[in-house]
């Protein structure tokens, strides 16, 4: 259950002002269709997690624990430098084109794109290799970008203003940096 909390608690912050949360809003006004768009969002993010657990998982069999907790020290601690600087979504992930295959298609396909290397998906993989339990962390990981995502579909613009993303960013720099040095201080 530990891995399921903390799995949800650090995708929820990490995807604040995320490109895939921009991408998310990007969407919302586009399409003007929530249901097909929170569905494409989470197909993507169970497909993309899923992946990325099963790889954080494979790691654990090939690395020592000891090893191992030096890399998820490390990483946790560029995913506190990373969360201060701010994504930006590219101007042609979304052009004025019809979709083509159709807003829940065009939604999982740009959010599974858009997913490949990014911050919660790296945290992911950190999260299936830090425990033991790869279907609880794609669980949480899963819910956190659901909750940071949909109610941006629902209630677009208004959202971005009520939270400060930069504080956002602050707060969950600070969790990853303390992550990274609780992984460092205390076994597996």
């Amino acid at each position: 259950m530990q891995a399921f909390l903390v799995s949800t608690g650090i995708v929820a912050l990490a995807e604040m002002g995320d490109k895939t949360q921009l991408l998310a809003l990007v969407l919302a006004a586009r399409f003007r269709k929530p249901w097909p768009i929170v569905l494409g969002i989470l197909v993507a993010t169970l497909a993309n997690h899923a992946m990325a657990g099963a790889l954080g998982a494979w790691i654990t069999t090939v690395i020592s624990p000891q090893t191992l907790r030096w890399i998820l020290a490390a990483s946790f601690m560029a995913m506190a430098v990373w969360m201060l600087i701010p994504d930006k979504l590219d101007e042609d992930a979304v052009d004025g084109r019809l979709p083509r295959f159709g807003v829940f298609g065009t939604t999982a396909l740009l959010f599974f794109l858009a997913e490949m290397g990014d911050k919660t998906q790296i945290a992911t993989v950190m999260l299936a290799a830090r425990y033991d339990a790869w279907a609880w962390v794609v669980a949480g990981t899963t819910l956190g970008m659901m909750l940071a995502n949909a109610p941006v579909v629902w209630l677009g613009a208004r959202i971005t203003r009520l939270v400060p993303l930069r504080v956002v960013h602050i707060v969950s720099a600070l969790i990853f940096a303390g992550l990274g040095l609780l992984a460092l201080l205390i076994p597996a």
